[in-house]
């Protein structure tokens, strides 16, 4: 026969801390003892396998009562000390029990040159300016407080809202983030663990709680990306109830574990406000919002230049005039399913494909280093910037030519 003990509740926590106090003879004091509550219904909630329960309690008024003896002793005066002195264990006493050593207290200094690294990869992402800007705040404000020496951890909210159009770069900004995170000192290992839907929810009742738990699991000390996260609650019957259960088992771990990772959650503009407006909880977690508005046309060269110069490619003038207009269309004509930086991609990687095709039917003798690092007209007529119909219905004939 087996029996199983619970761990006790805050409140039992407390009535032991109270009794262990009268064992050894000592009050705590009104302000000690409120800060006491606190420290253990938090103890309580980031509790794993190994906590104490009376153990860690007990523990707790024997250190409490020690900090009182040799503060008493570094005081000096002996000969004034009451025996309401040697009795009563003040908020100092206490707070000495949870900060001394910094045993549970995460505490990294700023990493100046995986900074830099970081901060350089975020400002070569084209646009994002107001995000940028939002990003080198945070860091001239650590840097601040770490000057004063102002603790910072569990200072910053390290869960955020990213709600913008596909190819917006905020998988990639997600990313640059976690870096930046932990040169920071906010996290303590800075990786990502990308999912979406499929990624936390499983077929059978209880199983996507452990599904989601693995994945956050993985995630710890990083960030848990979850795109199209809307969908944990779009979806229809049973479905619907395994996408609420892996919310709560989230949010109950960014409760828990609050500082130890992040959560990002990205989508569309309107399909993310009403995800995070449907649960209290997710609107009080997730307090800081990013949002990533489509690009520009003159940016969208700007990306398909410097993909091309990935390629060792250099683009001739008419070229890279052709490719400006089609990119000016395909931005007035774009609509919510617009592929923004994909686009781009997609496009490039035609482009490339012409021109390799055309260095194919070039005889090998021919092939000079100037020719297979250029781009010409000929492989991006088949861009066409005239209105007319399209299976995507942005105006464009892919295949035709010009």
């Amino acid at each position: 026969e087996y029996f199983h003990f619970d761990d006790y509740l805050p409140e039992e926590l407390h009535q032991i801390a109270v009794y262990a106090a009268a064992n050894k003879q000592v009050t705590i004091a009104s302000e000690a003892d409120n800060y006491l509550k606190e420290q253990l219904t938090d103890a309580y909630r980031k509790r794993d396998k190994s906590f104490g329960n009376a153990r860690f309690v007990n523990g707790l008024i024997e250190e409490a009562k020690q900090n009182m003896g040799i503060r008493i002793m570094k005081a000096g005066n002996l000969e004034a000390i009451t025996k309401e002195d040697l009795s009563v264990i003040t908020l100092a006493d206490l707070k000495q029990v949870f900060t001394s050593g910094d045993k549970k207290k995460l505490n990294l200094n700023v990493n100046e040159k995986d900074l830099q690294l970081a901060l350089a990869e975020l400002n070569e992402l084209t646009g994002m300016d107001n995000i940028k800007n939002d990003l080198n705040e945070l860091v001239k404000l650590i840097k601040f407080y770490n000057e004063i020496g102002k603790d910072v951890v569990n200072k910053f909210s390290l869960h955020s809202v990213f709600t913008g159009n596909p190819g917006t770069g905020k998988t990639t900004l997600a990313r640059t983030i976690a870096k930046v995170y932990k040169a920071l000192g906010l996290l303590e290992r800075g990786h990502i663990v990308e999912v979406d839907r499929e990624g936390l929810i499983a077929g059978y009742v209880g199983q996507t709680a452990i599904k989601t738990q693995e994945k956050i699991d993985a995630a710890m000390g990083g960030i848990l990306f979850i795109d199209e996260a809307y969908a944990l609650a779009n979806a229809a019957g049973s479905n619907s109830d395994f996408g609420k259960e892996a919310i709560e088992v989230i949010l109950k771990r960014m409760e828990d574990q609050r500082g130890k990772f992040g959560v990002i959650v990205a989508g569309y503009p309107e399909n993310m406000h009403q995800f995070i407006e449907m649960n209290p909880g997710l609107k009080s977690r997730f307090d800081k919002t990013f949002h990533f508005y489509d690009y520009t046309a003159e940016q969208l060269l700007h990306i398909a230049d410097v993909l091309l110069k990935k390629e060792v490619l250099s683009i001739s003038h008419e070229a890279k005039e052709h490719l400006n207009r089609y990119f000016n269309v395909l931005h007035e004509k774009r609509d919510k399913f617009f592929g923004n930086a994909r686009t781009v991609r997609q496009t490039v990687g035609e482009i490339v494909m012409k021109q390799n095709l055309r260095m194919a039917s070039v005889p090998a003798a021919q092939r000079t280093t100037e020719a297979l690092g250029s781009l010409t007209i000929e492989d991006v007529k088949h861009l066409s910037a005239e209105e007319g119909k399209s299976k995507q219905g942005l105006g464009f004939r892919f295949g035709a030519t010009s």
